[in-house]
Protein backbone atom coordinates (compact mmCIF):
# COMPACT_ATOMS: atom_id res chain seq x y z
CA UNK A 1 0.00 0.00 0.00
CA UNK A 2 1.48 3.34 -1.06
CA UNK A 3 0.86 6.78 0.41
CA UNK A 4 1.24 9.86 -1.81
CA UNK A 5 3.12 12.99 -0.78
CA UNK A 6 3.73 16.21 -2.68
CA UNK A 7 7.19 17.18 -3.86
CA UNK A 8 7.16 20.17 -1.51
CA UNK A 9 6.38 17.94 1.48
CA UNK A 10 9.19 15.53 0.63
CA UNK A 11 11.61 18.35 -0.15
CA UNK A 12 10.95 20.08 3.17
CA UNK A 13 11.35 16.84 5.12
CA UNK A 14 14.53 15.78 3.30
CA UNK A 15 16.07 19.23 3.64
CA UNK A 16 15.34 19.22 7.38
CA UNK A 17 17.08 15.86 7.78
CA UNK A 18 20.14 17.12 5.91
CA UNK A 19 20.15 20.22 8.11
CA UNK A 20 20.00 18.01 11.19
CA UNK A 21 23.15 16.13 10.20
CA UNK A 22 25.01 19.42 9.81
CA UNK A 23 24.60 20.52 6.19
CA UNK A 24 24.44 24.23 5.44
CA UNK A 25 21.09 25.57 4.25
CA UNK A 26 22.42 25.75 0.68
CA UNK A 27 23.87 22.24 0.71
CA UNK A 28 20.76 20.78 2.37
CA UNK A 29 18.61 22.23 -0.41
CA UNK A 30 20.96 20.94 -3.13
CA UNK A 31 21.06 17.49 -1.54
CA UNK A 32 17.27 17.30 -1.15
CA UNK A 33 16.74 18.44 -4.74
CA UNK A 34 19.26 15.93 -6.08
CA UNK A 35 17.72 13.11 -4.06
CA UNK A 36 14.11 13.84 -4.98
CA UNK A 37 14.88 14.23 -8.68
CA UNK A 38 14.94 10.43 -8.70
CA UNK A 39 11.45 10.12 -7.18
CA UNK A 40 10.04 12.69 -9.59
CA UNK A 41 11.48 10.85 -12.57
CA UNK A 42 10.10 7.51 -11.39
CA UNK A 43 13.44 6.09 -10.27
CA UNK A 44 12.15 5.26 -6.80
CA UNK A 45 15.15 3.04 -6.04
CA UNK A 46 17.43 6.10 -5.81
CA UNK A 47 15.15 8.65 -4.19
CA UNK A 48 13.92 9.37 -0.69
CA UNK A 49 13.94 5.65 0.07
CA UNK A 50 17.72 6.07 0.32
CA UNK A 51 17.63 8.96 2.80
CA UNK A 52 18.16 6.61 5.74
CA UNK A 53 21.23 5.22 3.97
CA UNK A 54 22.86 8.65 3.75
CA UNK A 55 22.15 9.26 7.43
CA UNK A 56 23.65 5.88 8.30
CA UNK A 57 26.87 6.80 6.48
CA UNK A 58 26.96 10.08 8.40
CA UNK A 59 26.47 8.24 11.69
CA UNK A 60 29.56 6.08 11.05
CA UNK A 61 31.62 9.15 10.03
CA UNK A 62 31.77 8.28 6.35
CA UNK A 63 29.96 11.45 5.28
CA UNK A 64 31.21 14.94 6.03
CA UNK A 65 28.10 17.13 6.18
CA UNK A 66 30.14 20.35 5.90
CA UNK A 67 32.83 19.51 3.32
CA UNK A 68 35.45 21.84 1.93
CA UNK A 69 34.97 20.79 -1.69
CA UNK A 70 37.92 21.96 -3.76
CA UNK A 71 39.68 21.79 -7.10
CA UNK A 72 43.04 20.12 -6.48
CA UNK A 73 44.35 20.04 -10.05
CA UNK A 74 43.23 21.68 -13.27
CA UNK A 75 43.98 22.73 -16.83
CA UNK A 76 41.81 25.02 -18.98
CA UNK A 77 39.55 22.09 -19.91
CA UNK A 78 40.00 19.58 -17.07
CA UNK A 79 39.94 19.39 -13.29
CA UNK A 80 40.15 17.00 -10.37
CA UNK A 81 37.77 17.78 -7.51
CA UNK A 82 38.27 16.56 -3.93
CA UNK A 83 34.84 16.10 -2.38
CA UNK A 84 36.21 16.03 1.19
CA UNK A 85 33.94 13.04 2.00
CA UNK A 86 30.86 15.17 1.30
CA UNK A 87 27.48 13.94 0.15
CA UNK A 88 27.78 12.99 -3.50
CA UNK A 89 24.40 14.70 -3.90
CA UNK A 90 26.27 17.97 -3.28
CA UNK A 91 29.75 17.16 -4.59
CA UNK A 92 28.56 16.10 -8.06
CA UNK A 93 26.64 19.34 -8.81
CA UNK A 94 29.71 21.33 -7.73
CA UNK A 95 31.91 19.31 -10.10
CA UNK A 96 29.41 19.52 -12.95
CA UNK A 97 29.32 23.30 -12.61
CA UNK A 98 33.11 23.32 -12.87
CA UNK A 99 32.82 21.31 -16.11
CA UNK A 100 30.19 23.71 -17.45
CA UNK A 101 32.28 26.77 -16.60
CA UNK A 102 35.29 25.30 -18.36
CA UNK A 103 33.19 24.45 -21.40
CA UNK A 104 31.98 28.07 -21.54
CA UNK A 105 35.60 29.18 -21.74
CA UNK A 106 37.25 26.58 -23.98
CA UNK A 107 34.46 24.49 -25.53
CA UNK A 108 34.55 21.40 -23.31
CA UNK A 109 35.05 20.66 -19.63
CA UNK A 110 35.97 17.35 -18.00
CA UNK A 111 36.06 16.77 -14.25
CA UNK A 112 37.01 13.67 -12.31
CA UNK A 113 36.08 13.50 -8.63
CA UNK A 114 37.60 11.69 -5.66
CA UNK A 115 36.70 11.45 -1.99
CA UNK A 116 32.94 11.60 -2.59
CA UNK A 117 29.92 9.42 -1.80
CA UNK A 118 26.82 8.07 -3.56
CA UNK A 119 25.49 10.84 -5.82
CA UNK A 120 21.91 9.76 -6.56
CA UNK A 121 20.85 9.48 -10.19
CA UNK A 122 23.46 10.32 -12.80
CA UNK A 123 20.89 11.92 -15.10
CA UNK A 124 20.24 14.78 -12.68
CA UNK A 125 23.85 15.95 -12.96
CA UNK A 126 24.16 15.42 -16.72
CA UNK A 127 21.01 17.50 -17.27
CA UNK A 128 22.62 20.55 -15.65
CA UNK A 129 24.36 21.16 -18.99
CA UNK A 130 21.15 21.40 -21.01
CA UNK A 131 20.22 24.97 -20.08
CA UNK A 132 23.60 26.11 -21.41
CA UNK A 133 23.16 24.53 -24.86
CA UNK A 134 25.65 21.87 -23.84
CA UNK A 135 25.76 18.10 -23.84
CA UNK A 136 26.19 16.73 -20.33
CA UNK A 137 27.81 13.47 -19.29
CA UNK A 138 27.86 11.97 -15.80
CA UNK A 139 29.08 8.65 -14.43
CA UNK A 140 30.14 7.20 -11.11
CA UNK A 141 31.56 4.04 -9.65
CA UNK A 142 29.67 2.36 -6.84
CA UNK A 143 29.50 -0.39 -4.22
CA UNK A 144 31.25 -3.59 -5.40
CA UNK A 145 28.21 -5.81 -5.99
CA UNK A 146 28.81 -6.93 -9.57
CA UNK A 147 30.67 -10.01 -10.78
CA UNK A 148 32.42 -9.57 -14.13
CA UNK A 149 31.65 -12.14 -16.80
CA UNK A 150 32.84 -15.66 -15.77
CA UNK A 151 33.56 -14.61 -12.16
CA UNK A 152 31.96 -15.19 -8.75
CA UNK A 153 33.80 -12.24 -7.17
CA UNK A 154 32.09 -8.89 -6.71
CA UNK A 155 34.57 -6.50 -8.32
CA UNK A 156 32.52 -3.66 -9.84
CA UNK A 157 29.57 -1.43 -9.02
CA UNK A 158 26.42 -0.81 -11.02
CA UNK A 159 28.46 2.11 -12.46
CA UNK A 160 25.82 4.18 -14.31
CA UNK A 161 26.29 6.37 -17.35
CA UNK A 162 24.08 9.36 -18.20
CA UNK A 163 24.15 11.55 -21.31
CA UNK A 164 21.86 14.57 -21.74
CA UNK A 165 21.56 16.19 -25.19
CA UNK A 166 19.48 19.30 -25.90
CA UNK A 167 17.05 19.53 -28.79
CA UNK A 168 15.05 22.38 -30.31
CA UNK A 169 11.27 22.09 -30.04
CA UNK A 170 11.49 18.51 -28.84
CA UNK A 171 12.35 17.53 -25.24
CA UNK A 172 15.96 16.71 -24.52
CA UNK A 173 17.43 13.26 -25.12
CA UNK A 174 18.40 11.91 -21.67
CA UNK A 175 19.86 8.42 -21.43
CA UNK A 176 20.56 7.29 -17.86
CA UNK A 177 21.29 3.64 -17.20
CA UNK A 178 23.27 1.28 -15.01
CA UNK A 179 25.86 -0.93 -16.66
CA UNK A 180 24.24 -3.90 -14.91
CA UNK A 181 21.04 -5.65 -15.91
CA UNK A 182 19.41 -3.89 -12.95
CA UNK A 183 20.52 -1.43 -10.29
CA UNK A 184 20.79 -2.61 -6.68
CA UNK A 185 18.03 -0.20 -5.69
CA UNK A 186 15.59 -2.22 -7.79
CA UNK A 187 16.46 -5.29 -5.74
CA UNK A 188 15.70 -3.29 -2.60
CA UNK A 189 12.28 -2.37 -3.98
CA UNK A 190 11.54 -6.03 -4.77
CA UNK A 191 12.64 -6.98 -1.25
CA UNK A 192 10.14 -4.51 0.22
CA UNK A 193 7.41 -6.03 -1.98
CA UNK A 194 8.56 -9.63 -1.24
CA UNK A 195 8.96 -10.37 -4.95
CA UNK A 196 11.54 -12.32 -6.97
CA UNK A 197 13.79 -10.78 -9.61
CA UNK A 198 13.50 -11.50 -13.33
CA UNK A 199 15.98 -14.05 -14.65
CA UNK A 200 19.39 -12.60 -15.45
CA UNK A 201 19.65 -10.02 -12.69
CA UNK A 202 21.59 -11.93 -10.04
CA UNK A 203 23.67 -15.03 -9.42
CA UNK A 204 24.42 -17.06 -6.30
CA UNK A 205 27.80 -16.93 -4.56
CA UNK A 206 28.67 -20.08 -6.54
CA UNK A 207 27.82 -18.33 -9.82
CA UNK A 208 24.51 -20.07 -10.49
CA UNK A 209 21.44 -18.22 -11.83
CA UNK A 210 19.00 -16.98 -9.18
CA UNK A 211 15.81 -14.95 -8.87
CA UNK A 212 16.13 -14.28 -5.13
CA UNK A 213 15.98 -10.51 -4.50
CA UNK A 214 17.99 -11.11 -1.29
CA UNK A 215 20.80 -12.93 -3.10
CA UNK A 216 23.38 -10.20 -2.48
CA UNK A 217 22.92 -10.58 1.27
CA UNK A 218 23.73 -14.27 0.83
CA UNK A 219 27.04 -13.57 -0.92
CA UNK A 220 25.70 -13.54 -4.48
CA UNK A 221 26.30 -10.85 -7.10
CA UNK A 222 24.56 -8.58 -9.57
CA UNK A 223 25.21 -9.38 -13.23
CA UNK A 224 26.60 -7.01 -15.88
CA UNK A 225 24.27 -5.68 -18.56
CA UNK A 226 23.36 -8.68 -20.71
CA UNK A 227 23.22 -11.16 -17.85
CA UNK A 228 25.53 -13.81 -19.31
CA UNK A 229 28.18 -14.15 -22.03
CA UNK A 230 25.70 -15.46 -24.60
CA UNK A 231 23.57 -12.33 -24.19
CA UNK A 232 26.45 -9.86 -24.18
CA UNK A 233 27.40 -9.54 -20.50
CA UNK A 234 31.01 -8.94 -21.57
CA UNK A 235 29.79 -5.65 -23.07
CA UNK A 236 28.12 -4.61 -19.81
CA UNK A 237 31.27 -5.63 -17.96
CA UNK A 238 33.34 -3.50 -20.34
CA UNK A 239 31.09 -0.47 -19.86
CA UNK A 240 31.23 -0.83 -16.08
CA UNK A 241 35.01 -1.09 -16.21
CA UNK A 242 35.27 2.09 -18.29
CA UNK A 243 33.17 3.98 -15.74
CA UNK A 244 35.33 2.67 -12.90
CA UNK A 245 38.55 3.77 -14.60
CA UNK A 246 37.26 7.20 -15.65
CA UNK A 247 35.66 7.88 -12.26
CA UNK A 248 38.34 6.56 -9.93
CA UNK A 249 41.70 5.68 -11.40
CA UNK A 250 41.71 9.00 -13.24
CA UNK A 251 40.81 10.97 -10.09
CA UNK A 252 42.50 9.06 -7.28
CA UNK A 253 39.31 7.58 -5.78
CA UNK A 254 38.87 3.95 -4.77
CA UNK A 255 38.09 1.47 -7.54
CA UNK A 256 37.00 -2.10 -8.15
CA UNK A 257 36.40 -4.12 -4.96
CA UNK A 258 37.88 -1.34 -2.80
CA UNK A 259 35.04 1.14 -3.35
CA UNK A 260 33.38 2.03 0.00
CA UNK A 261 29.96 0.33 -0.05
CA UNK A 262 26.57 2.00 0.40
CA UNK A 263 24.53 -1.03 1.61
CA UNK A 264 24.72 -1.63 5.36
CA UNK A 265 25.27 -5.38 4.97
CA UNK A 266 28.64 -4.85 3.25
CA UNK A 267 31.74 -4.20 5.33
CA UNK A 268 34.36 -1.59 4.49
CA UNK A 269 37.29 -2.95 2.44
CA UNK A 270 40.45 -3.39 4.50
CA UNK A 271 42.50 -1.79 1.72
CA UNK A 272 41.87 1.73 0.43
CA UNK A 273 44.08 2.52 -2.59
CA UNK A 274 42.29 5.86 -3.13
CA UNK A 275 39.91 8.26 -1.43
CA UNK A 276 36.15 7.71 -1.30
CA UNK A 277 33.94 7.11 -4.31
CA UNK A 278 34.76 8.62 -7.72
CA UNK A 279 32.69 10.41 -10.36
CA UNK A 280 33.37 11.66 -13.87
CA UNK A 281 31.44 14.57 -15.34
CA UNK A 282 31.67 16.38 -18.63
CA UNK A 283 30.12 19.26 -20.55
CA UNK A 284 30.49 19.97 -24.27
CA UNK A 285 29.38 23.27 -25.76
CA UNK A 286 27.48 22.49 -28.94
CA UNK A 287 28.75 25.55 -30.76
CA UNK A 288 32.27 24.24 -30.25
CA UNK A 289 31.32 21.81 -33.02
CA UNK A 290 28.58 23.50 -35.07
CA UNK A 291 25.99 26.27 -34.61
CA UNK A 292 23.74 25.27 -31.72
CA UNK A 293 20.48 26.04 -33.55
CA UNK A 294 21.52 23.86 -36.50
CA UNK A 295 22.39 21.00 -34.16
CA UNK A 296 19.13 21.27 -32.23
CA UNK A 297 17.09 21.39 -35.43
CA UNK A 298 18.73 18.15 -36.55
CA UNK A 299 18.19 16.64 -33.10
CA UNK A 300 14.49 17.40 -33.57
CA UNK A 301 14.60 15.64 -36.94
CA UNK A 302 16.42 12.66 -35.40
CA UNK A 303 13.93 12.43 -32.53
CA UNK A 304 10.90 12.73 -34.79
CA UNK A 305 12.35 10.12 -37.10
CA UNK A 306 12.60 7.63 -34.25
CA UNK A 307 9.21 8.56 -32.81
CA UNK A 308 7.56 7.80 -36.16
CA UNK A 309 9.35 4.48 -36.64
CA UNK A 310 7.10 1.58 -37.63
CA UNK A 311 6.51 -0.59 -34.57
CA UNK A 312 5.94 -4.27 -34.03
CA UNK A 313 2.24 -5.11 -34.14
CA UNK A 314 0.66 -4.62 -30.75
CA UNK A 315 3.61 -2.69 -29.30
CA UNK A 316 3.83 0.93 -28.16
CA UNK A 317 5.54 3.61 -30.21
CA UNK A 318 9.32 3.93 -30.09
CA UNK A 319 10.41 5.98 -27.11
CA UNK A 320 13.26 8.48 -26.93
CA UNK A 321 15.58 8.09 -23.90
CA UNK A 322 14.19 10.38 -21.23
CA UNK A 323 10.54 10.19 -22.36
CA UNK A 324 9.21 7.94 -19.56
CA UNK A 325 11.03 9.91 -16.87
CA UNK A 326 9.89 13.29 -18.23
CA UNK A 327 6.28 12.11 -18.40
CA UNK A 328 6.49 10.68 -14.88
CA UNK A 329 7.93 13.93 -13.55
CA UNK A 330 4.98 15.89 -14.93
CA UNK A 331 2.55 13.45 -13.31
CA UNK A 332 4.25 13.39 -9.93
CA UNK A 333 4.68 17.14 -9.72
CA UNK A 334 0.92 17.38 -10.17
CA UNK A 335 -0.34 14.33 -8.26
CA UNK A 336 2.47 13.65 -5.80
CA UNK A 337 5.01 10.88 -5.18
CA UNK A 338 3.76 7.47 -3.95
CA UNK A 339 5.85 5.89 -1.19
CA UNK A 340 5.65 2.27 -0.05
CA UNK A 341 4.59 1.68 3.54
CA UNK A 342 8.03 0.35 4.45
CA UNK A 343 9.66 3.53 3.15
CA UNK A 344 7.22 5.71 5.09
CA UNK A 345 8.02 3.74 8.23
CA UNK A 346 11.76 4.30 7.71
CA UNK A 347 11.14 8.03 7.29
CA UNK A 348 9.02 8.15 10.45
CA UNK A 349 11.90 6.58 12.35
CA UNK A 350 14.21 9.25 10.95
CA UNK A 351 11.80 11.93 12.12
CA UNK A 352 11.81 10.43 15.61
CA UNK A 353 15.60 10.08 15.54
CA UNK A 354 16.01 13.83 14.92
CA UNK A 355 12.95 14.98 16.86
CA UNK A 356 11.23 16.60 13.91
CA UNK A 357 7.68 16.30 12.66
CA UNK A 358 6.96 13.80 9.93
CA UNK A 359 4.90 14.73 6.90
CA UNK A 360 1.21 14.88 7.75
Amino acid sequence: MATTYSFDQLFSFSKNIFLKIGCSDTDAAIAANSLLSADLRGIDSHGIARLTGYVRLWEVNRVNAAPGISIVHETPSTAVVNGDSGLGLVVAPFAMQVAIDKAKNVGTGWVSVKNSNHFGIAGKHAMMALENDMIGIAMTNASPLVAPTFSVERLLGTNPIAVAIPAGTEPAFVADFATTTAANGKLELLQRKHLDTPTGWVQTKAGNPSVDANELKNGGALLPLGGDREHGSHKGYGLGAIVDIFSAILSGANYGPWVPPFPAYLSMPTEQPGKGIGHFLGAMRIDAFRPAEDFKAHMDKWINGFRSAKTIEGQEKVLIPGDPEREMEAIRLKKGVPLLGSVVEDLRKLADRFSISFIE
